[in-house]
């Protein structure tokens, strides 16, 4: 079994694309169950972001697996059927066995993020592993590997700087609003929503010093408690043009599948005044229309438009410091899993050999029926300690080899050389299947 990535992301595709295939929280637990379902899967999950949509799947077989994967992350885009290859199948990337392990431990490391090092990836990929676990459509191979990619994403930081070299998206985001209103202390600050993304929009500005933040939703009561958490003052959505008047700093982030702010409810906001506005949409869908870009003083700062200025940044010495973390734990994941492949064998081994010890001791005891107890036992203890002898070099050595670059199966080398039984193997992984997915 190996493991099969199939994505799209900010790196590979526009915000056009990314917008046709962002999902719901149900869309994304429809698409995790329909995966799971197709035959050669065995696992399933998926990472959904506003940068990326990408399905994790163990399965038993590369040809087939990758088309049907796709196939249903094309349907889920909404696209017409003769868009799709067009459109679409030309950003898909795929990742297989090791590439896919290398794959998730840099996402959830914060290295292929739109804002490199930023932390929320990290959260996401946990997202994707509870999904997963709640559909029960994660065994132990993607759960040992999310696990793992969860540590790595930790890891980078808590042992690097990355946090301080690469800012989160909305503090990008706000950096380049001060090219358009100045500094964003004494601003006058909206955000629309009273999500994740809204709550870290919230609290940088607070914490940037912005004189007056107002949130807004739909939902007045969410408003509320995130306003209530900063100081700040809510108002319900209808009443958007209201805060629009007055604002330096819009930020809409709210996940609506339509236009929140058009141009003209922007424009009879603002009325006469041209006094400069940065408009900071970062929904995907997008949540502004773009033709508020065409209004006098109004700046718009958008997914697309972050995208193309962060593209060729680097958080230089902090990104080298996480890379190394990854590739670190790149090759101890990989030699985990080969020193694993040989484990069915080697316990199927000591197995067979446990068992003609104890048929042969048996047979001796039979022919001796006077020998006590006390003699018995130290018999059959002796000849056991000497097939554990002659088994504990070869197990081990196995084991090293496993962990070997190379083409060579010493898993099936042993079983060959020992004529074990190919179900015998194959059931030693049963048990511990069962048991890791209680």
């Amino acid at each position: 079994m190996s493991v099969l990535v199939v994505g799209v992301s900010h790196k590979t595709a526009p915000v056009a694309v990314l917008e046709e295939l962002a999902l719901t929280p149900e869309g994304v637990t429809k698409l995790v169950s329909e995966v799971a379902a197709i035959e050669h899967v065995s696992e399933a999950t998926a990472i959904a972001t506003c940068n990326r949509i990408e399905v994790y799947a163990e399965v038993d077989r590369f040809h087939g697996s990758v088309e049907e994967v796709s196939r249903l992350l094309c349907e889920r885009s909404g696209m017409a059927t003769s868009d799709i290859t067009s459109e679409l199948l030309p950003h898909l990337y795929v990742h297989y066995d090791d590439g896919a392990v290398s794959h998730l431990f840099h996402v959830a490391a914060g290295l292929d993020s739109m804002v490199v090092g930023e932390g929320q990836i990290l959260g996401q990929t946990r997202d994707a592993l509870r999904v997963g676990q709640e559909l029960g459509t994660v065994g132990p191979a993607l759960n040992s590997l999310f696990q793992q990619a969860l540590r790595v994403g930790k890891r980078s930081h808590a042992e690097t700087d990355i946090d301080r070299a690469a800012p989160s998206m909305v503090s990008a985001a706000l950096e380049h609003a001060v090219a358009v209103v100045g500094s964003i202390e004494g601003a006058r600050v909206v955000v629309v929503g009273a999500g994740a993304m809204a709550s870290l929009a919230v609290s940088t500005a607070s914490r940037r010093g912005a004189a007056e933040i107002t949130v807004v939703n739909r939902t007045e009561g969410n408003a509320q408690r995130l306003a209530d958490e900063y100081a700040a003052r809510s108002l319900p959505l209808d009443s958007l043009g209201e805060a629009l008047r007055t604002a330096d700093v819009v930020i809409s982030c709210t996940g609506a599948t339509g236009v929140v702010i058009d141009a003209a409810e922007l424009a009879a906001g603002r009325g006469d005044t041209l006094r400069p506005l940065a408009v900071l949409d970062l929904a995907l869908p997008h949540d502004i229309d773009p033709a508020v870009a065409d209004l006098p003083g109004v700046s718009l700062i958008d997914l697309r438009f972050l995208a193309d200025s962060l593209r060729d940044s680097d958080a230089g010495r902090e990104v080298s410091g996480v890379r190394e973390i990854v590739a670190e734990e790149i090759a101890a994941f990989a030699s985990a899993r080969r020193q694993a492949s040989v484990t069915p064998t080697v316990v199927a081994l000591r197995t067979m050999a446990t068992g003609v010890v104890d048929a042969e001791v048996e047979r001796l005891l039979t022919r001796l029926p006077d020998l006590d107890e006390t003699v018995r036992a130290e018999l059959l203890q002796t000849v056991r300690r000497v097939a554990d002898k002659l088994l504990h070099q070869p197990t081990v050595r196995v084991k090293q080899l496993a962990d070997t670059d190379g083409a060579v199966s010493y898993a099936a080398a042993l079983a060959e050389l020992f004529a074990l039984d190919p179900d015998a193997v194959t059931a030693v992984t049963r048990p511990v299947i069962a048991e890791e997915r209680a």
